[in-house]
């Protein structure tokens, strides 16, 4: 969960969320040694009035700032790509729910039950609980085991949407007439909210995403009270 004036990302509570924080943190040490090498040698150039004549004509200087850069791309390049096919790797997941996207709300259908599904409206401000998150809060919470490999399948029912839930690594686009599909571990038991990351019109800021990760005893209690009420 954000909080106010925050400058980094939410805590992670998935691996693949941690990969990035420490992919993220990788790039920017390397964006801050280019910054300062950088800044020093444009120092260097104002204030000094001295001028080597062999640094004006050098291979030896162009093969360094030639092979340099090349190196360090693939120092940022590796990790990438690394992390990005373990975003797309999906095995044996538990448990697959398909998220539809509409106008301005998400609808959730467990594949795996017979006749789980509902409905995600975001809770009006006036009806909020003490405690409640103003614009994230929803009547219903996508419920998921912990520790379960889960596999999300999003698509839309009439404009662009996108699934996205910050802390968890989570974004994919929902586009009607196409399923995605996306996997993901949360690797605590806590709740986690996201929002449409796509514009999809009027009330896009007014269909938030709320995932509820608890232990696989709970969530048989759960789906079991839900199936009931079905």
């Amino acid at each position: 969960m954000a909080h106010p004036s925050q400058l980094g990302f939410q805590d992670a509570a998935s691996p693949v969320m941690e990969e990035l924080l420490h992919f993220h943190d990788h790039t920017l040490m390397i964006v801050f040694l280019i910054s300062t090498l950088v800044l020093y040698i444009i120092v260097a150039m104002v204030t000094t009035k001295l001028t080597n004549k062999f640094i004006l004509d050098s291979q030896e200087i162009e093969i360094i700032w030639t092979l340099l850069p090349a190196m360090i791309l693939i120092f940022i390049a590796l990790p990438s790509l690394r992390i990005l096919y373990l975003m797309d790797e999906i095995n044996d997941p538990h448990l697959t729910i398909k998220t539809m996207g509409h106008q301005w709300y998400w609808s959730y259908e467990y594949t795996d039950y017979n006749d789980l599904a509902f409905d995600s409206y975001m809770i009006p401000t006036q009806d909020l609980s003490p405690g409640q998150f103003r614009l994230l809060e929803t009547d219903h919470r996508m419920v998921i085991p912990m520790e379960s490999p889960v596999r999300v399948l999003v698509s839309a029912d009439d404009v662009l949407h996108s699934w996205a839930v910050p802390s968890l690594g989570i974004k994919m686009d929902a586009v009607p007439g196409r399923l995605n599909q996306t996997a993901f571990i949360v690797s605590r038991p806590g709740v986690f909210y996201g929002q449409c990351s796509e514009i999809c019109g009027a009330n896009h800021s007014f269909m938030p995403i709320v995932v509820e990760a608890v232990p696989l005893k709970h969530f048989e209690n759960w789906s079991s009270l839900m199936l009931e009420d079905a």
